[in-house]
C-alpha cells in the first residue's frame, strides 16, 4: 500500500470517526434535551391538576406521563435517523406490536378510557355516597382502572371503570337537599282526616324538615288492603336518614295512640 493510499485510508477513517463522534454528541444532547423537556411538560400538566382542585389530578398525572413517553419516543426515533438507521420499518413494527397489545388488553384499555372519562366529567367525587353498577357505598378511590367504594357495613368493593361508566350512576351526595318520601298505609275504616292531621303535626314539628317547599301529605292510592298516604318533606342531605327513620317511628307511635290502624297481611287457616 502506497503512502498516498495510507493517507487516504487514514483520512477516511478519521472522517468516519469524527462523524460518529459528532453523532454520539448530537444524540446525547438530543436525549438530554428531550428528557428535560419531557420532565418540564409532565410537571406542567401535573401542576395544572394541582391548581384546579375541582378537577381530579389523576387525569393530569396520566396525561403528564403519556406526554413524557411520547416526547422520549420521538427523540429516540430522531436519534436513530441521525445514525442513518431507517425507522420506517421500526415504526411499522411498533405499530403492529401496539395493535396486538391493544387487542390483547382490550378490556384493560376500556377501563383506562372509562377512567379518563370519569376523572374528566366527575359524575362523583371522593367521599360521596353513590350507587355504581348495582353497589352502594362511599367513594374511597378513583384510579384509571378501577373505582373503590366502601359499603355501609365497611366492605371494600372494587369495580372496573368500564362497568361504572356503562351503568347508571346514582349520586346521593350530589345535591345539598333531599326529599324524604314515605308511603304510609291506613285501614279503610280509619279516619283519614285524623290520620292526615296527625302526620302533618309530626312533620311540621320536626325542625329538620323544610317549610319551603311545603310538605306534601295526601292520599295517593287505594290499595288492596289499605288507603295509602304519600308523605314528602324536604331536608338537608345530611339529615335525610335521621329524619326518615324518626318520622316513620313517630307516625307509628302516634297512630297507636290515636287508634289509627295500620293494616298488615293476615292469613286465615281453616281446618276441616
Amino acid at each position: 500500500m502506497s503512502s498516498d493510499e495510507v493517507i487516504a485510508f487514514a483520512q477516511q477513517n478519521f472522517d468516519w470517526a469524527l462523524q460518529l463522534g459528532l453523532n454520539v454528541v448530537y444524540a446525547a444532547l438530543i436525549l438530554v434535551a428531550a428528557y428535560w423537556v419531557s420532565r418540564r411538560v409532565k410537571s406542567f400538566l401535573e401542576s395544572v391538576g394541582d391548581n384546579k382542585p375541582e378537577i381530579d389530578d389523576t387525569l393530569f398525572t396520566f396525561l403528564g406521563s403519556l406526554a413524557q413517553y411520547l416526547i422520549l419516543a420521538l427523540a429516540i426515533i430522531f436519534v436513530l435517523n441521525r445514525f442513518g438507521i431507517q425507522t420506517t420499518s421500526l415504526v411499522a413494527l411498533l405499530g403492529a406490536a401496539g395493535l396486538a397489545i391493544g387487542l390483547a388488553l382490550q378490556g384493560t384499555l376500556s377501563n383506562i378510557a372509562a377512567g379518563v372519562m370519569l376523572v374528566a366529567f366527575r359524575p362523583f367525587k371522593l367521599g360521596q355516597f353513590v350507587e355504581l353498577a348495582g353497589y352502594s357505598g362511599t367513594v374511597k378511590q378513583i384510579t384509571l382502572f378501577t373505582t373503590e367504594i366502601a359499603t355501609l357495613d365497611n366492605v371494600q368493593i372494587t369495580i372496573p371503570n368500564k362497568q361504572v361508566w356503562d351503568s347508571a350512576i346514582k349520586n346521593y351526595s350530589a345535591y345539598n337537599t333531599r326529599m324524604v318520601d314515605l308511603t304510609i298505609g291506613v285501614s279503610y275504616s280509619a279516619d283519614l282526616k285524623l290520620a292526615e292531621h296527625v302526620m302533618t303535626q309530626i312533620v311540621t314539628a320536626d325542625a329538620r324538615g323544610f317549610v319551603e317547599p311545603a310538605p306534601f301529605i295526601k292520599v295517593t292510592e287505594l290499595g288492596e288492603s289499605s288507603v295509602d298516604f304519600k308523605v314528602r318533606v324536604w331536608c338537608t342531605a345530611s339529615d335525610y336518614w335521621g329524619l326518615k327513620c324518626d318520622l316513620t317511628r313517630a307516625i307509628k307511635d302516634r297512630f297507636d295512640a290515636e287508634g289509627i290502624e295500620i293494616p298488615f297481611p293476615t292469613r286465615t287457616i281453616i281446618q276441616g
